[in-house]
């Protein structure tokens, strides 16, 4: 429901005020509520006005430091303030025109000295500069500017690609270096594995061959004992010619060999039998060498 009007009373509604005129000159504020007129004494409602809170979007194109044209999206909140509602009424006839003129001034003033990072890092700042300066102006014209928003800031579209472009190629060059650093943990880590490998496989040779003397001592030791008259390098020749004739055996068993040739006589037995016999005691001499 509206205001409501006749010649002697009228009604103002809440959240507005009237401005009440005698002879055509300012005379009193109306209060929402219902009110007399004296139209004899020259009483009149010349107008009202309203005390909501109202918003006003401005959109400001400037440069920044940097030479980037951007687009400002700025949100005006205001109201009239009650108190000076009569210079609100009287001061200005267009009040919107008015505040966009003073929002472009103070941007265009502002924007320019900072670079576009900048800008988006304290568009705040800028916020609160204009708020500031256009308090000032319009609290002189019966208006109060509750709050200024920086809604949003619009670089130009290739200033925004390349933006994102930069973006991409930082986020790129830096899982290049994760990634290596991973490829480098993987390779450092299989290069220990296969250290650690080849120790314990040395280790285990090792200990295989001393197992293996170690059993031929205890061999040669038992034989000699239990066989009277037989030497300790009868019964080496006789462990390693058994030896040789088991590692025939297991070769022919292989499925993996399908032929193999190995000379095979009374001399080449003896010959073996040297060889191998010398090769254990080389690598017993070196294993009492190492301890």
């Amino acid at each position: 429901m509206g205001n409501t009007f006749c010649l002697f009373c009228g009604c103002v509604q809440q959240s507005n005020i009237g401005v009440v005129e005698r002879w055509g000159r300012f005379y009193k504020l109306a209060e929402p509520g219902f009110h007399f007129f004296n139209p004899i004494a020259g009483e009149c409602l010349a107008g009202l006005l309203s005390t909501r809170v109202s918003s006003l979007d401005v959109r400001v194109e400037t440069k920044t430091k940097d030479n980037v044209f951007v687009q400002l999206l700025c949100s005006i909140q205001y109201r009239v303030v009650n108190e000076n509602a009569d210079d609100a009424f009287y001061e200005l006839q267009n009040p919107k025109e008015q505040i966009q003129a003073y929002v472009f001034d103070v941007v265009r003033a502002h924007v320019p000295r900072m670079n576009l990072d900048e800008l988006f890092e304290q568009k705040g700042e800028v916020a609160k500069a204009v708020l500031e300066e256009l308090g000032k102006v319009m609290g002189e014209y019966g208006y109060s500017i509750e709050q200024i928003l920086m809604v949003d800031i619009i670089p130009d579209k290739a200033v925004r690609l390349a933006m994102n472009e930069i973006n991409a190629a930082q986020r790129l060059q830096l899982a290049s270096v994760y990634k290596g650093e991973a490829e480098k943990v993987l390779l450092v880590k299989k290069a220990e594995a296969e250290a650690e490998a080849k120790f314990l496989g040395g280790v285990g040779v090792a200990r295989q061959r001393q197992a293996i003397t170690d059993g031929l001592r205890e061999n040669i030791l038992n034989f000699s004992h239990k066989v009277e008259g037989t030497s300790a390098k009868e019964v080496m020749d006789l462990i390693m010619i058994t030896q040789y004739f088991d590692t025939i055996k297991d070769l022919g068993n292989s499925s993996k060999n399908t032929t193999v040739f190995i000379p095979h006589g009374p001399g080449h037995v003896r010959d073996i039998s040297d060889q191998i016999r010398n090769g254990l005691m080389e690598a017993s001499s070196a294993q009492v060498n190492i301890e």
